[in-house]
């Protein structure tokens, strides 16, 4: 009858611990048992290499305990972050509107999404004319400071 390999036994062991907590995890989804399971994972490569029991314990809660502390707490972080939601005026920086009344430092019209806007050229010695398309800088109370986007000749 056929022996299974010395040491079999021992990274059967970590696989099957891994896959446990792998699945465990899927319940808790909180990535303790799966920080955990990647340390088993790597009991299971040193039992492949042939080390010793107590050396493949050590390596697993090593890298359970580096998970934990380094992996994890970054991920749970990015997971829980979700994106960033800018409201209001915040909203409209970096839009593209359209020059309708002359834009000089004492004022003028763009149109932004459908929205008219006092406008002021961000640098004050620029004046743009009705017609050009203009990048928002940034907004001052109601008035938004822009800049002439350059236009390429065909």
């Amino acid at each position: 009858m056929l022996q299974p390999p010395d040491g079999f036994q021992d990274w059967a062991a970590w696989l099957a611990l891994a896959i446990a907590l792998g699945v465990f995890e899927l319940f808790s989804l909180d990535l303790i048992l799966l920080m955990l399971a990647a340390g088993a994972v790597v009991g299971m490569v040193t039992a492949l290499i042939g080390l010793e029991v107590w050396m493949q314990v050590l390596a697993a809660v090593a890298a359970s305990v580096a998970a934990l502390g380094l992996v994890r707490p970054s991920v749970v972080r990015r997971l829980h972050a979700g994106p960033t939601l800018v409201l209001g005026h915040d909203a409209l920086v970096g839009r593209q509107g359209l020059v309708i009344e002359r834009v000089s430092s004492q004022g003028g019209q763009i149109r932004i999404g459908g929205e008219v806007w006092t406008a002021r050229p961000y640098d004050e010695d620029l004046v743009i004319e009705p017609g050009a398309t203009v990048d928002v800088f940034q907004i001052k109370g109601a008035t938004a400071l822009v800049h002439q986007v350059p236009e390429l000749d065909p």
